[in-house]
């Protein structure tokens, strides 16, 4: 079950990927049903298929090349739920045996709301809201699947060695890492956002955006606005430039958060260490940060070239990943590693300092 487990959190990175690449591509509504094609259950590509599909849906024709991107994320997505259905039941049958099950049924609840916020995608003709928080029921089912995969494999080895588990004893650095962790969320959030609205173009220079540091007539309450009407086709966004603008500000400030965030709080961690065996999780944290970066100013100097943005959405993962990982890697520390931390007080005074 540990390596299905696994399993379901590679294929649930390819679907954060393929959904990025099917947005960039602009093929959102490539297929104007759901969960079919034109009423396929692929892309009508015979002419007597096109032809049925355009009396289907006049106002959308048949385009081959958009609706094969949506139909390939729709197939891997698919393949997705099965996955995790088959490790809920699984779970179910094997409860007894102390396998977890609680966790795997809930991810199984959470996927199937997950194809309604798909279904919803389409036929909402991708109102940004719905599409944001698409995007971020992808990355939770990503977490909820490490989570579990992590509770597998810990079983396991805890089974196989016959040793109690290490006490936990999170003090002092825990409530920093968890509020690294909401900050990562939150970003992700401003950048499903500004994905939803087609915002990462909206400056194309660096440092500045438009040649200034604060552009004038930036309008936040236009672009943080949620109450869109439901109704008009947002492929290509309906906001405003300064409201775009808006969005990307807030996008690169966040980023500006996290980095100097992680930047104090890995530094802190990797001081007092000791030999709590915490060197590669900081130090994986640290690696993927520098590259998420590096990939969110690539977008910028280089206008948004499809394989660095499906990249950064990918790298996006990979940091809330890595988080997750040193937090669960911190959580199983003997008292003995953990005693070492500052306290509380401590890290506010130092990080103040």
């Amino acid at each position: 079950m540990a390596n299905w487990a696994t399993f379901a959190v590679l294929l649930a990175v390819v679907v954060i990927m393929l959904g990025a690449w099917t947005r960039l591509v602009h093929a959102g509504l490539g297929c104007p049903d759901w969960p079919g094609c034109y009423g396929f259950l692929t892309v009508p590509q015979s002419e007597s298929s096109i032809a049925i599909a355009n009396a289907r849906f006049p106002d959308t024709p048949v385009d081959v090349e958009k609706g094969w991107p949506e139909m390939i994320h729709r197939y891997a997505a698919g393949t997705l739920g099965l996955v995790v259905f088959g490790l809920a039941a699984y779970a179910v049958r094997r409860r007894r045996d102390g396998v977890p099950v609680k966790l795997p049924l809930f991810i199984a609840g959470f996927i199937i709301l997950q194809g309604a916020f798909g279904m919803w995608t389409v036929t909402l003709k991708l109102w940004p809201q719905v599409v944001a928080l698409h995007l971020l029921g992808g990355f939770t089912t990503l977490s909820l699947l490490t989570l579990l995969t992590f509770r597998l494999r810990r079983q396991a080895s805890q089974k196989r060695d016959q040793e109690p588990p290490p006490k936990t004893a999170l003090a002092g650095f825990r409530p920093w890492l968890y509020g690294g962790l909401l900050l990562v969320v939150m970003q992700i959030a401003l950048g499903a956002w500004t994905a939803a609205n087609y915002a990462a173009v909206a400056c194309t220079d660096l440092p500045t955006c438009q040649g200034q540091w604060w552009p004038a007539g930036m309008d936040f309450r236009h672009g943080f606005d949620v109450t869109q009407h439901v109704g008009p086709n947002y492929l290509g966004g309906q906001l405003a430039a300064d409201g775009r603008v808006a969005i990307h500000v807030t996008h690169r400030l966040g980023a500006m958060v996290v980095l100097v965030y992680f930047t104090a709080l890995l530094a802190l961690m990797w001081r007092r260490r000791g030999d709590s065996g915490l060197d590669n999780a900081i130090k994986l944290v640290a690696v993927v940060l520098a590259a998420q970066i590096l990939l969110g100013l690539a977008n910028v100097i280089f206008h948004i070239p499809l394989s660095i943005a499906v990249a950064h959405n990918a790298m996006g993962a990979g940091l809330l990943l890595s988080v997750i990982h040193l937090i669960w890697q911190h959580q199983l520390l003997p008292k003995t590693h953990t005693a070492t931390a500052p306290n509380t007080t401590t890290m506010t005074q130092e990080v103040t300092a």
